[in-house]
């Protein structure tokens, strides 16, 4: 089922669990379980469907699908959650675009008794959810910022940041669990500030997009020049970066880390494009989910506080004294059940 549009969503939605619920191989009185993320796009997004999907189809429930037209966009994930709770959906996936606008809309959500599971990212406040699977988004990016520091091998960092956009948790602790790996100055796991030390000489938000991760880049090489590392926020934003710098003839002389060990974000630390990656595996999460969704309907019980769903640093050249596993170890696992 194809993710929805902020403006057709009423209908769309209403299609989809029709169809569904018309479908002979689900019962009538099959659990219905929306899944909200950013945007239909991102391949990690496109894997965490796919998990929800399978997971829904061997649980025998019926899944509904919606997302931003971009990542921020708060006003079309409400309007799908708003949908998928008309449509009957007792239980929902959500990947907050905005953790702290889409409260709201949680609220009149878990007031009429339906089940709300943030997925990979968390909401703020994180009890606005019952609750959270995700990747330990902190130790991702000491992770990266660990492997980092040895492949720079006792020079000095210039750091540029690729960033998703100002205010998002995840976004944050990437960043400051980065700057923690590599031993430089960060705020504590929870804070939603950004780490400003000296070594950092341009910080841009990509809203991680491979496109506007290009353009952030270009314009921090016209401010550093001298840039020996980049950290990026995943790896669409990481190709950005790489194309930007080999346009500039400078990807031979940069470190780039990121975060995710999709499939193609694995082949790019392969190629050398990314020097390694954290990888998470959303397949886990979404699966995780519409398990979580059919216990609820089934017995009533919830689920509650945070689950660690895995991560692990994926390298091509190995470094001393950080533990991390080889590319082939990656694309066997990239994104689906660690």
């Amino acid at each position: 089922m194809s993710c929805f549009r902020s403006a057709p969503l009423t209908t769309l939605a209403v299609a989809a669990w029709l169809s569904l619920a018309a479908s002979p191989s689900l019962a009538e009185d099959a659990p219905v379980i929306g899944l909200i993320t950013k945007t239909e796009t991102n391949p990690f997004f496109v894997k965490m469907k796919e998990g929800a999907a399978e997971a829904a189809k061997a649980k025998g429930a019926k899944l509904l699908t919606g997302a931003g037209k971009a990542d921020g966009d708060n006003a079309g994930q409400v309007t799908a959650m708003e949908n998928m709770v008309a449509a009957g959906a007792k239980t929902i996936l959500l990947v907050p675009s905005d953790s702290k606008a889409i409260v709201p809309a949680i609220k009149k959500a878990r007031d009429k008794g339906v089940l709300v599971i943030a997925l990979d990212s968390p909401s703020d406040p994180p009890e606005a959810v019952d609750a959270l699977f995700a990747t330990d988004n902190y130790q991702a990016g000491v992770l990266i910022g660990q492997y980092a520091k040895a492949a720079l091998a006792g020079k000095t960092p210039v750091i540029v940041t690729l960033d998703l956009f100002p205010g998002h948790p995840v976004g944050a602790q990437r960043h400051n669990g980065f700057l923690k790996g590599m031993g430089l100055a960060a705020p504590e796991a929870k804070s939603n500030e950004l780490g400003k030390g000296a070594e950092i000489v341009c910080m841009a938000d990509s809203y991680g997009d491979q496109a506007k991760g290009q353009t952030a880049m270009e314009n921090c090489l016209q401010k550093a020049p001298g840039v020996n590392l980049v950290y990026t926020i995943n790896e669409p934003a990481a190709a950005g970066a790489y194309n930007a710098l080999k346009k500039a003839g400078k990807e031979k002389g940069v470190v780039i880390v990121s975060v995710d060990g999709g499939c193609q974000g694995v082949k790019d630390v392969g190629a050398g494009k990314i020097a390694a990656t954290s990888q998470q595996y959303p397949l886990k999460m979404a699966a995780m989910g519409v398990e979580a969704g059919v216990t609820f309907a089934k017995t009533g019980k919830k689920p509650s506080g945070y689950t660690d769903t895995g991560v692990m640093l994926i390298a091509d050249k190995a470094v001393a004294g950080v533990n991390s596993q080889t590319v082939a170890k990656g694309t066997e696992l990239c994104w689906g059940k660690k």
